[in-house]
C-alpha cells in the first residue's frame, strides 16, 4: 500500500557514564568536534542500532530479514535473490529486467533495504541500487562534553608471560562521558518509498517503535546508562509535505535550566514544543 504521508522526526536521547559512540581514529574514546567541544554520534550508529532491534523482535517472519550485519558476505545475498526468483545469475547487471526483479526481491524480504536503502552493485548478480526514503542525520550533544579517561585494573590475565611480568593486577583505562543529551533529526520520504522500496505504513510504526527501544537491548559496559528520552514526529498530509523541514525541527526546543552547571541528568533540561504547527501538519508525541 503506497505511503500517503511525508515524516520528519527528532529523537533526543541521553548517556550518563558511558561512551555512545567511539571513535577508532581517537582511541575509541567518544566523537567530538574539536573546534566547538560538543559530541556527536553518527547516522550508521543510530541505524544500526534500529537494524538489531528489528532483528531481534521479528527474528524468523517473512520480510524482516536484515542485509547489513556480519554474518554473510553481501554477493552471496543477492545471488540468493536471483535463485529465488528464477534468474540466470553471473551476469553482472548486464540484464536490466533481472535486475529490477532482484531488487524488488531484495526490497519485499529485507527490511533495511526497503527503510535505509542500499546500494547492491557489486559481485556478478547485481541487484540495483535502493535510495533510502528513511534518511539520520548525525545526533549532537546539546552542550559541550567532557571526555574522561578512567583508570581501571584487570586481574585475569590471557598469557602465563603475561602473569609472570605485571604480578597481579594490570592497568587499563576506559573513556566515557559523565553526562550528555544528544538530539538527532530525521526525515521520512513518501515520495522515494512509493517509488522504488514499497515502504509500507507496518514499517513505519516498526521504525518508530525501533527508534524508542533501540537502546534497551544494547546495554553495555562501555556504552553506560543510555536513554531515549524523546521522540517527536511531524506527519504531513501530502505525499510531498507541506512546509520545509527545518520549520518543524525547529519547533522543538532544549535550554538548560541551571547555565553555571554543567548538566548531570535529563531533568537539567527543559524540553519545548512549539504545537502552533503549519496547515496540513500535525506532531506527534511518540515518547
Amino acid at each position: 500500500m503506497a505511503i500517503k504521508n511525508r515524516y520528519e522526526f527528532v529523537m533526543l536521547f541521553d548517556v550518563e557514564n558511558g561512551n555512545p559512540n567511539g571513535d577508532p581514529d581517537a582511541g575509541n574514546a567518544p566523537r567530538i568536534d574539536a573546534e566547538t567541544g560538543y559530541g556527536y554520534v553518527t547516522d550508521v550508529c543510530l541505524k544500526r542500532k534500529i537494524r538489531n532491534y528489528v532483528e531481534l523482535c521479528k527474528e524468523g517472519e517473512v520480510g524482516y530479514q536484515i542485509l547489513v550485519k556480519p554474518d554473510r558476505a553481501l554477493n552471496t545475498k543477492f545471488t540468493e535473490a536471483y535463485e529465488a526468483e528464477g534468474l540466470k545469475t553471473g551476469n553482472s547487471g548486464k540484464n536490466s529486467d533481472d535486475v529490477k526483479k532482484a531488487l524488488k526481491y531484495m526490497c519485499r524480504n529485507y527490511y533495511d533495504v526497503r527503510v535505509f536503502g542500499a546500494v547492491m552493485t557489486t559481485g556478478k548478480d547485481w541487484c540495483g541500487t535502493v535510495r533510502g526514503p528513511v534518511q539520520i542525520n548525525f545526533a549532537r550533544s546539546l552542550s559541550p562534553i567532557n571526555i574522561q579517561d578512567v583508570t581501571i585494573t584487570r586481574q585475569a590475565k590471557t598469557t602465563i608471560d603475561r602473569q609472570e611480568a605485571s604480578g597481579e593486577t594490570e592497568i587499563g583505562r576506559k573513556s566515557v562521558i559523565p553526562y550528555a543529551l544528544y538530539r538527532a533529526e530525521g526525515y521520512v520520504s513518501a515520495a522515494l518509498a512509493n517509488k522504488v522500496s514499497d515502504l509500507s505504513e507496518e514499517d513505519i510504526e516498526l521504525l518508530w517503535t525501533a527508534i524508542i527501544n533501540m537502546f534497551e537491548h544494547d546495554h553495555s559496559a562501555a556504552r553506560g546508562k543510555m536513554c531515549m528520552r524523546k521522540l517527536y514526529v511531524f506527519k504531513h498530509d501530502s505525499v510531498l509535505g507541506n512546509c520545509p523541514s527545518h520549520i518543524l525541527f525547529d519547533k522543538v526546543r532544549t535550554d538548560i535550566r541551571q547555565k553555571d552547571l554543567p548538566p548531570r541528568a535529563f531533568s537539567d533540561y527543559e524540553v519545548k514544543l512549539d504545537e502552533q504547527m503549519p496547515e496540513g501538519v500535525e506532531v506527534l508525541v511518540k515518547l
